[in-house]
């Protein structure tokens, strides 16, 4: 178990950020009084690492790729809406290279004294989530857009520091509606850049990606990759908006640098769904005939193992008998997960129904 859990946190994500990237992300930013500790000690932590960063670029410079990136997987879908856990199940594949926890917080050490980092921060972070007490560890995989966020102000995950911001933060680096070309193309260089070294690091070909913002970027990430396969899972938006609510919630009050009120999130919170639905809608038919799966997080959870083969054979990422023990030892693992029941009050179902009734239309999930 880690030092810390996520209500005494002495850092933020941005602990692991690049000297241009934190001036860049910081600069003209408010900072609340009662989070200036907090930002203080993660900018003092940051600076001590400046040199170590430094050599791990050098060291990028030099990396030679160790052979063909394989077409990518992407795992699609609005926050908590079963994205990691269908992660976690497709991560017993050892053919996948995956963005861990650690490169999340540290994508400028990886390719030096990455041993020796790894362990310094096992010691002290938190060993669950803030929300559904699922496991939390350094090797574990994670959704890149927190690696992304240390290494370009291109992200759309500055927001859970600068959640006033939000706003912005979705118009240009969730959809990408609003950006420059410039800011485009910075992030779809680090983007890459990032997945190169978690493929680099682990020794494998092919990136398997959670991220959910990707849900907006499918045009983007196919200028990136054109052959790449998507998995778009979703799940009942009344569930979504509470769980997400709580989520966001904690993760904020754990990382943030500024306080917003509950109606500044929840409007938040609307407006990405929003945001997600829209685009993924709009963009979703340009994607290669055979490489979407689209699947409610109610039917995975009940069949992973049997819907799990089948999303191996449409996608054509191999043979799925080799990763089936494996596979099938995790989901035991597992078994005995309690799961949160909800009991929607008027408020949740009103919001769901006024905002995002389209999706619950399409899905069918009305109450």
């Amino acid at each position: 178990m880690g030092l810390f859990n996520f209500d005494n946190l002495p850092v933020n994500t941005l602990v692991g950020a690049d000297r241009d990237t934190f001036a860049r992300v910081t600069s003209g930013k408010t900072i609340d009084d009662d989070c200036r500790r907090k930002f203080n000690v993660t900018r003092c932590v940051r600076r001590l690492l400046d040199p170590f960063y430094a050599i791990n670029d050098r060291r990028y410079d030099t990396m030679r790729d160790d052979g063909a990136m394989l077409p990518p997987v992407f795992i699609l879908g609005h926050w908590r809406s079963g994205t990691t856990f269908m992660h976690n199940v497709f991560s017993c594949d050892d053919s996948f290279g995956c963005c861990s926890t650690y490169q999340t917080v540290f994508p400028h050490l990886m390719l030096w004294g990455r041993p020796f980092f790894k362990r310094c921060m096992s010691i002290v972070m938190p060993s669950e989530r803030p929300t559904d007490a699922m496991a939390l560890g350094v090797d574990l995989p994670q959704e890149e857009e927190f690696a992304v966020a240390n290494m370009t102000a291109c992200s759309h995950y500055h927001f859970w520091m600068f959640p006033r911001h939000m706003t912005e933060y979705r118009d240009k680096y969730l959809t990408f509606e609003s950006a420059s070309p410039d800011e485009r193309e910075e992030f779809k260089r680090t983007l890459d850049k990032m997945m190169r070294i978690a493929l680099h690091t682990s020794g494998r070909r092919r990136y398997l990606s959670k991220n959910p913002p990707h849900t907006a970027r499918v045009r983007l990430l196919l200028e990136l990759y054109p052959d790449a396969r998507f998995i778009y899972i979703v799940r009942n938006p009344y569930v979504v908006f509470e769980s997400t609510r709580n989520f966001f919630r904690k993760t904020m009050s754990s990382i943030c640098l500024q306080k917003i009120s509950d109606e500044e999130l929840e409007s938040g919170i609307v407006a990405n769904y929003q945001a997600l639905y829209r685009c993924y809608e709009r963009d979703k038919a340009l994607i290669p005939h055979g490489n979407l799966v689209e699947v409610r997080f109610e039917d995975y959870q009940a069949s992973p193992l049997e819907l799990t083969e089948q999303i191996y054979h449409t996608l054509s990422l191999g043979d799925f008998d080799r990763v089936r023990p494996a596979v099938a030892r995790h989901l035991e693992s597992i078994k005995g997960f309690r799961k949160k029941r909800y009991d929607f009050d008027p408020h949740t179902i009103n919001v769901v129904e006024q905002n995002w009734g389209d999706a619950v239309k399409e899905w069918g999930y009305g109450l």
